[in-house]
């Protein structure tokens, strides 16, 4: 069965380190691409996976708590209000047997900072000052800032692993193949072969010590897919045990219905959304360009995205943050609409002059975010070019290109995907509109940045939800950088006797390997 081939597990190819074969204990497929195992240069769920698994943190998430709790460190707490300090453990060590110390972490935090990677993380780091290693065991953060409410919940997140000193340089990207060598790892698992976006191998980490605990299976092998096709196969016909992200509304229906495998829901607060560049989208004028992004989101369909793409597995989405988080709103549904508006759409063209139709330059990819994702722009192209209105150029690119190319500004209208980093509603705003955001759209306004200061910062739960609310209208009449369209769950697929699934699938979106077995 050729055409069923997973991609080659034995054999030579690019990125190929020590060694082959399957291995044993759990088997995990995906067809979610790894950009990067540095956590400088990555900001996607791909890559979020095998951080989970080999890189600890000082905080972290315990599966199924939204509060973190003490992961390298001993205790972390607020020395003042413009100062969070946190004591280590003692005698912790990287897999290489170098020491992770409070020097570790400092150099983690800084590093992170400089290199201020366009598809890296850095922006959750908005607040930090510096951070100072008084001692070996002692690291403090200064935020500029005062009472910041969420740093303690930044500090688990794809911002804060701790990395080796003595392996990663301090002011670039350190290639995958050669962290792999190194084994820099202090998380529960360090990986022992590594044959990128194709087979990627895991081993327990005897010398972790961290929330987490101790792996409840010693060893796990990750298989990345091409196609969602063939992972719906794999794991109907028991060759894997888990597959997590991304199967199709169709393959999960299907699915359900095999008394051979389990469908497991969490929480998660995914969002689905089109970015603007705000430099290179169609308009002449900020006024016209504004227009523009108006007229898109009275176009807009989400139910029919909603039923008709996927089947009920994606809700509308009318806010950055999704319902059930606190503080959230819909305006783009009070402003714009719950069912596409024609009249409303040109007259937003008309009142700015823009001559329609209008020409949109529009990119999404077809392996990162799920095999429906042509399906799902297909429609929206359909949606936009039946005002006539718009004239649409839907186009397809690979993910690994993708974020080079729209780093780039090489697009002017995209695709985007977010799993909350912590379960915080601040974590759909700041990471998207603060100064040096991750959209990398060109989007800031001191507004904005003023608000998010405000709501990060203020101790009073009904004065920061107002401020929530107040961001969310503001960014849906006054700007939309982005245009929020779809928010769902986290789903994933086990062979029957597999345990733990649910225990991972939780708000803090971590897939933590270490609590699965069979």
């Amino acid at each position: 069965m050729a055409g069923l081939a997973l991609v080659a597990v034995a054999g030579c190819g690019a990125g190929r380190t020590n060694g082959g074969g399957s291995g044993s204990g759990l088997v995990i497929g995906t067809t979610d691409k790894i950009f990067s195992l540095d956590p400088a240069a990555a900001y996607d769920q791909g890559s979020y996976v095998p951080e989970t698994q080999v890189y600890q943190h000082l905080l972290n998430f315990a599966p199924g708590a939204t509060n973190p709790t003490p992961d390298a460190a001993q205790k972390c707490e607020f020395a003042t209000p413009t100062t969070y300090s946190c004591t280590l453990k003692q005698g912790l060590k990287f897999a290489n047997g170098d020491p992770l110390t409070s020097a570790s972490v400092k150099f983690s935090f800084d590093r992170m900072l400089k290199i201020n990677d366009p598809n890296g993380p850095a922006s959750l780091l908005g607040n930090l000052d510096h951070t100072d290693a008084p001692d070996a065991n002692t690291v403090t953060f200064t935020l500029k800032n005062a009472n910041d409410q969420t740093f303690p919940a930044i500090l688990p997140t794809q911002a804060g692993p701790i990395v080796d000193e003595k392996v990663f340089p301090a002011d670039k990207i350190m290639d995958d193949d050669a962290i792999v060598k190194a084994k820099p790892f202090s998380g529960p698992y360090t990986i022992t072969s590594y044959d990128k976006n194709k087979l990627v191998q895991y081993q327990a980490n005897s010398g972790y010590n961290g929330i987490l605990g101790t792996p409840k299976t010693a060893t796990v092998s990750a298989k990345y897919y091409a196609s969602a096709d063939n992972l719906k196969l794999d794991i109907q016909n028991g060759n894997i045990d888990v597959a997590y992200r991304s199967l199709s509304p169709t393959d999960l229906e299907s699915l359900r219905k095999n008394d051979k495998v389990e469908v497991h829901e969490g929480l998660g607060g995914e969002l689905r959304y089109i970015v603007f560049n705000l430099n290179t989208m169609p308009g002449g004028t900020p006024e016209q360009k504004l227009a523009v992004r108006k007229a898109v989101s009275a176009s807009v369909d989400r139910d029919a995205l909603s039923t008709g793409v996927y089947k009920g597995m994606y809700q509308p989405a009318y806010s950055t943050v999704p319902q059930g988080y606190e503080g959230a709103t819909e305006p783009f549904k009070d402003l714009y609409g719950a069912k596409p508006n024609k009249a409303e759409a040109a007259k937003f063209l008309a009142d700015a002059g823009v001559q329609t139709p209008v020409p949109l330059n529009l990119q999404y990819n077809p392996d990162h975010y799920g095999g429906s994702s042509s399906e799902e722009y297909a429609a929206i192209k359909n949606q936009l070019e039946s005002t006539g209105l718009f004239t649409v150029n839907l186009q397809s690119t690979e993910w690994v290109t993708y974020q080079k190319e729209r780093a780039r500004d090489g697009y002017p209208e995209y695709q985007m995907g977010w799993f909350p980093d912590f379960p915080d509603p601040d974590d759909y705003l700041t990471p998207f509109f603060a100064p040096n955001n991750f959209l990398q759209n060109h989007f800031e306004d001191p507004s904005i940045t003023a608000q998010l200061t405000a709501e990060i910062t203020q101790p009073d739960k009904t004065q920061r939800i107002a401020i929530l609310q107040q961001i969310q209208s503001d960014i849906a009449q006054k700007f939309i950088p982005v245009l929020p369209l779809l928010s769902g769950k986290q789903i994933a697929v086990s062979v029957k006797g597999v345990q733990g699934v649910e225990s991972t699938l939780d708000p803090s979106t971590k897939f933590r390997y270490s609590v699965l077995s069979k």
